[in-house]
């Protein structure tokens, strides 16, 4: 048998790969007879209207299959995800949270991705330093849509410092180019205080105003600092009067560009809010949310879940009662409360006990939910009271797994506690229906966190 191709790890059930009797260890050659590069090129060609797949089995035969497609994914998985190698980071950010991760964790969290194809399958933002024109031109021929950029500043030599990277200036065109193919993208931008803040934020929010309607929105994010700094470039922290200063200058062009536009385009996380004191804007402020996975309205949302997930109870007699405790990272505290007050505005009889997590782990400074690790769980939660049940969000835990960051399982805590653990989606009607005791036991398909370069 050759070594050529892509192996198939596995088939699904029922579908196309099976009906053909694929099987694991056989090897995808051509499609049309088109040689597979990675998964940009297979999800295109097996969008076509007729296939014909070549396949060297395990014993080396060659089978040509013709398949009639009405679209209809083939149900064939790869021994490697994006059937290629990962393509990892080539710059040395400022504020490169990997870089801040402690020692002696396992070995793929310190790996860095900078990876365009991760863009289209993860959600994942890229710097478009390590894009090659060829990676460019599959992008612009397939129509791959939408890429999530990593932009943090559009003064070349501002990015270059920043990314500790002589091309990224020069990567700032690839936006204009796939602005003139007509490439949907969104934007990122992870603000560090006095350096790409106050007028170099105002600069980057009106370069990027100009890629409108294809620049479809774009988030402002703080910098996350670690305890484990020693070495690296010298960030400050943002606080009240920094983080209401980046706020207000947002706030101006969301104004300026919803006039023009109908969008407000550009937003900032929520942490920006808590840190400045300040009231979570309007809903339709979000303009539907596009930017929820960095931050950008998940509270605002959250609020709006619950409040119509207890509507639609109100006629309902909950028969369950008891108590239950909720964990989570301190800077979600103050709105998870207001929450609960509401749900036990209904149901009385509920008894919830929420307990914000301090975290030692990584510091202080740091105070979101998806970076609680276990032992910081155990050691703050221990001796506390839990009642029957202790709810932990699901993006405290790996994704597709029980596992936390500090490869601390449910499991663990379970026992450390001697509480069952109940882990919680994200939107409000999951957080109502795991405080009423209607959730049930699910397998884990859930998406957790992702440490990522940024």
């Amino acid at each position: 048998m050759s070594d050529q191709g892509h192996v198939i790890r596995s088939v699904d059930p029922g579908s196309i790969a099976e009906e053909l009797e694929l099987e694991p260890g056989d090897r995808l050659l051509t499609i049309n007879g088109n040689e597979i590069e990675d998964i940009f090129d297979y999800e295109y060609y097996v969008n076509s209207p007729q296939m014909l797949m070549v396949v060297e089995k395990k014993d080396g035969e060659l089978w040509e299959l013709e398949i009639e497609n009405e679209y209809e994914d083939p149900g064939i998985n790869f021994e490697k995800g994006l059937m290629s190698d990962y393509k990892s980071c080539s710059n040395h950010c400022i504020f490169c949270f990997i870089d801040q991760m402690p020692p002696g964790m396992r070995e793929t969290l310190y790996f860095k991705d900078d990876d365009s194809r991760l863009s289209f399958l993860q959600g994942n933002y890229v710097t478009l330093t390590n894009m090659s024109d060829h990676d460019l031109k599959r992008i612009i021929d397939f129509h791959l849509a939408p890429i999530n950029i990593s932009v943090h500043t559009t003064n070349p030599e501002l990015r270059c410092r920043m990314l500790h990277n002589r091309f990224a200036g020069d990567s700032l065109k690839k936006i204009d180019l796939l602005y003139r193919s007509g490439i949907p993208m969104n934007g990122q931008i992870v603000l560090c205080r006095g350096i790409n803040d106050g007028e170099e934020l105002d600069r980057t929010i009106r370069d990027l105003s100009a890629y409108l309607p294809y620049m479809e929105s774009v988030s402002v994010v703080p910098v996350g600092l670690t305890r484990y700094r020693e070495g690296l470039y010298p960030l400050d922290p943002f606080d009240a009067p920094s983080a209401a200063a980046a706020i207000r200058i947002i706030e101006r062009w969301q104004d300026v560009i919803y006039r023009e536009h109908g969008t407000h385009f550009i937003h900032a996380s929520d942490e920006f809010y808590l840190l400045a004191g300040r009231e979570l804007p309007e809903e339709e402020r979000y303009d539907g949310y596009p930017q929820i996975e960095n931050g950008v309205g998940m509270l605002r949302l959250l609020d709006t879940e619950v409040s119509e997930a207890l509507e639609a109870l109100k006629p309902e007699k909950s028969p369950c009662e008891g108590t239950i405790s909720i964990a989570t990272g301190q800077l979600a505290y103050a709105s998870l409360s207001r929450q609960i007050d509401k749900i036990h505005e209904v149901f009385p009889q509920i008894d919830v006990h929420i307990y914000p997590i301090r975290n030692d782990f990584f510091g202080e400074m740091i105070t979101v939910s998806g970076l609680v690790t276990g032992r910081d769980l155990i050691s703050q939660l221990k001796g506390q009271k839990l009642g029957e049940r202790l709810l932990l969000p699901m993006n405290m835990f790996r994704s597709g797994e029980e596992v936390l960051l500090d490869d601390v399982t449910r499991e663990d805590l379970q026992n450390a506690l001697q509480v069952p653990v109940t882990i919680v989606k994200s939107s409000g009607q999951n957080l109502v229906d795991a405080v009423l005791f209607r959730t049930p036991e699910e397998p884990v398909t859930y998406e957790g966190y992702e440490l990522k370069e940024i």
